[in-house]
């Protein structure tokens, strides 16, 4: 069964674009000045308050990676930022539409880190706002992890524990090389705005193969105990 680790960047829609009704919503959910603070910062973690700008993918069992990455459209190509990967660039319909012809492939694992409760919603729903039919339901039944494994869900014991940790804390954890570079999630909507759309875009890559070492790791010790996990070897 092939392996396909993805990981997105969003950047979120300006506040001042936002309409007056949704943006008096996002605050009145703010529980404290402070979040009410950082609120129009944070439109990129909102449904359908942001633009997908990069989806990173990368096939577990050769090793290979893809990048889509808004920009001009070009056909897709080697590309020398990461090793081992291509990249496809256009506009964000686009990305979308080649992630979802990429996915379309039957008997696929999909893997993500904290993708059933970010990555896969925000998919799906910017797909759907620009009239796109997504090809396959990133946010399957939660207790399985044949179509999709999550390994926030799997190192959570699938919300069991009481504290959750970053992508980069379980890759210090497994001797994993940190994917943390020149910036890092908090930092992608300011570069975003900077132009440094191919920064975005390697974070992003060097992301999903963190990730998908992180699986390796996994494949053959924790994912055989949870439904739908690989056989142990």
């Amino acid at each position: 069964m092939p392996t396909i680790v993805f990981d997105i960047e969003v950047a979120g829609f300006p506040w001042e674009e936002v309409d007056e009704i949704t943006r008096g919503y996002l605050l009145n959910r703010a529980r404290t000045p402070e979040q009410r603070e950082g609120v129009p910062e944070r439109t990129a973690l909102y449904p359908g308050l942001g633009k997908v700008i990069a989806i990173g993918m990368w096939l577990v069992e050769e090793d290979r990676g893809l990048i889509l990455l808004e920009g001009p459209s070009e056909a897709q190509r080697t590309w020398e930022k990461v090793p081992g990967s291509q990249i496809f660039r256009g506009d964000e319909g686009e990305l979308l539409a080649k992630f979802w012809e990429v996915v379309r492939a039957r008997n696929l694992r999909l893997v993500s880190y904290n993708g059933r409760g970010y990555d896969g919603p925000i998919l799906m729903v910017r797909s759907a706002q620009l009239g796109l039919a997504p090809s396959a339901n990133l946010v399957p039944y939660r207790y399985d992890i044949s179509s999709h494994c999550d390994l926030y869900d799997v190192l959570t014991f699938q919300g069991s524990t009481r504290e959750s940790f970053s992508l980069d804390y379980w890759c210090r954890r497994f001797d994993i090389e940190s994917p943390k570079g020149s910036i890092d999630g908090s930092q992608v909507g300011r570069a975003y705005r900077e132009g440094r759309i191919e920064d975005i875009g390697e974070y992003c890559l060097r992301d999903v193969r963190a990730t998908a070492q992180l699986y390796e790791r996994l494949e053959g010790t924790l994912l055989p105990l949870f439904k739908g996990g690989p056989r142990a070897g």
